[in-house]
């Protein structure tokens, strides 16, 4: 037998689906403003930066080398890649991971993230939940098996009901995962107003906090630029530019306009 149809009341829409909207995009807009406001620049590690650019260097080489003579590539691939006196044989990096725990910068970039972003979550999520307990807002268009029940109907205990409704405390939840367009729209697409974004940086932060291994790297790139053999992609461009059928008289079709002083 089918349940009965649930109706909603009307100012539902106005006094709790539309205020928990409201309020959750503009708490997402001032935590994205204070973070800005909290934002300190990173020290830029010199010889990372070095680094990286070698890098990008020889990856340009590899893949632009055939516009220039052989010649040019040669040198630029001995520099690189020479036994005895190459870069990537002889430059050897000392990697020194960081302690997240005594490093002062981390601990304190750790301290403003909770600041702005796990403290605004607990605070206002708590109200919420306290203020529009026990509110049926909405409902799915589609129907879901009660699996759905515990992430969908948080705050409400009825076994009765269907798995589509939602409840206040879930809409919020799903308001706060939810208006990543809106702040891309309004705030830009690097903004810190994102919160499933913010906690995707946080799941990788410990994995961006050690630092990569610059070793493992130059043996990689030594590696596939040994076997980039070098093919001048200019070589005949003389050759076939001249024949082919070149038609310079459009460019002379026209009245040259002239210009009085």
């Amino acid at each position: 037998m089918a349940s009965p149809e649930l109706l909603l009341d009307s100012s539902i829409r106005m006094w709790v689906v539309l205020p928990i909207v409201f309020i959750t995009f503009f708490v997402g807009v001032l935590r994205h403003y204070v973070t800005q406001l909290l934002h300190s620049d990173k020290k830029v590690d010199l010889e990372q930066l070095s680094d990286s650019q070698v890098l990008l260097r020889s990856r340009v080489l590899r893949e632009n080398g055939k516009y220039i003579p052989k010649q040019s590539f040669t040198m630029r691939k001995h520099y690189f890649n020479n036994t005895e006196t190459g870069f990537f044989k002889t430059v050897k990096r000392k990697v020194v991971p960081k302690n997240p725990m005594t490093d002062s910068s981390m601990l304190t970039d750790m301290m403003k993230g909770n600041l702005t972003n796990v403290l605004p979550m607990i605070v206002i999520g708590g109200w919420i939940n306290w203020a529009f307990s026990g509110f049926v807002i909405t409902k799915v268009p589609f129907p879901l098996t009660l699996r759905f029940k515990p992430m969908l109907q948080r705050g409400i205990d009825l076994l009765s009901l269907d798995a589509s409704w939602v409840s206040s405390a879930s809409w919020y939840f799903l308001n706060v995962f939810g208006l990543r367009s809106m702040y891309s729209l309004i705030l830009g697409q690097d903004n810190a107003a994102d919160q499933s974004r913010i906690m995707q940086d946080q799941m990788t932060g410990a994995a961006m906090a050690m630092p990569p291994d610059p070793n493992k790297a130059f043996k990689s790139e030594w590696e596939a630029l040994e076997i980039v053999e070098h093919k001048w992609a200019l070589e005949n461009v003389e050759d076939e530019l001249m024949s082919r059928d070149l038609n310079f008289g459009n460019l002379f079709s026209g009245d040259i306009p002239s210009t009085r002083l």
